[in-house]
């Protein structure tokens, strides 16, 4: 029997894990915790580990693993940002992932956020539920006929522009290696970064974490959208600098922002605050305080679809690496 030290846990994980492993030979210990450095002992006596996009799998906690017998990190996420890789091959320990669990979640949900935060449905919900009837401030406009950027044209960025060209919207892409065979069947050209940024009244973006993609929209490439532009962020959130982002908000540059990840999200999102009555992150804060901005709490990948196929690749990975057959190419790092 192999034991599974399975970090981050929510409710959901844990039913739709079990439900993926049956009967298999695995013992799970679940910790709502996350896996750190200063948290990393508790996986003693674990032949691997179980974490998700805030555990930090940084030299130090990777070491501690190691000297606990740990030779199996398993991400239950695509992104693998939190990881030191060079120290997890130097140390023994092999890194698995999810690389595509349901891109039509996320790409969904880009959209939805999209069609709430224009068409004000939020808002309107709120009032009607107060008996305010009133259309006063709700105006939104018609996607049909807009022009949308798509940065990153990976599985989720692709599902996303071909549904806002089911929208009847024009869309432009930018990927550092453009699918232009796709980009053709689907009447979507490629273009600069620069041109996407000023032709599109609708921005979204869907590009992993990486140090060339930190802070991709910054000062300079945010004041370089159309003015009155809308912003949909639904990768990661240090894709975009929170301070710049505030100050076009301020200046009225940008139309509207919808945000599923956030710049400083660990701590915060997956986890409930209410009770505590304010946030001591002054920029969430702040950001919060626009009308113009729509926030969910890095939701987008909350399908049963995508939880049963990230469960099942998890466990899949899982098992591979106990009775050492081959891991699924995809998921190797």
């Amino acid at each position: 029997m192999k034991t599974i030290s399975f970090y981050d846990t929510k409710p959901y994980d844990r039913d739709y894990m079990l439900a993926a492993a049956g009967a298999a030979e695995l013992t799970w210990r679940f910790h709502e915790f996350r896996l750190t450095a200063e948290t990393a002992a508790t996986a003693a006596g674990s032949d691997a580990v179980c974490v998700f996009v805030n555990d930090k799998l940084d030299r130090d906690c990777l070491q501690q693993l190691a000297a606990n017998g740990v030779r199996h990190a398993a991400l239950r996420c695509a992104g693998f940002n939190q990881v030191d890789l060079a120290a997890a091959k130097e140390f023994g320990i092999a890194i698995t992932r999810v690389p595509a669990y349901s891109p039509h979640a996320v790409a969904e949900h880009s959209v939805a956020l999209l069609l709430t935060l224009n068409r004000k449905i939020h808002r309107a919900h709120n009032r009607v539920r107060e008996f305010n009837f009133s259309l006063a401030g709700l105006v939104g406009f018609d996607l049909h006929g807009k022009t949308v950027g798509i940065i990153g044209t990976g599985k989720i960025g692709r599902c996303t522009a071909q549904i806002f060209r089911g929208f009847g919207c024009h869309v432009l892409a930018y990927d550092p290696a453009p699918s232009v065979e796709w980009g053709s069947e689907n009447q979507i050209g490629y273009s600069s970064l620069d041109d996407v940024l000023a032709q599109s009244d609708i921005l979204s973006l869907h590009l992993p974490l990486t140090k060339d993609t930190h802070h991709l929209l910054n000062g300079r490439s945010l004041a370089q959208m159309k003015r009155g532009a809308y912003l949909v962020n639904t990768s990661r959130g240090k894709l975009v600098d929170t301070t710049a982002l505030i100050e076009v908000l301020k200046n009225g540059h940008l139309g509207g922002v919808a945000l599923d990840v956030y710049e400083e999200e660990e701590g915060i999102f997956f986890e409930d605050h209410s009770e505590h009555g304010l946030l001591e992150d002054d920029e969430l804060s702040r950001l919060l305080s626009f009308p113009n901005v729509l926030v969910t709490s890095h939701q987008a990948f909350l399908t049963k679809e995508a939880l049963d196929e990230i469960a099942r690749v998890t466990v899949t990975n899982l098992r591979h690496h106990m009775t050492e057959q081959p891991f699924l190419d995809s998921s190797v790092l």
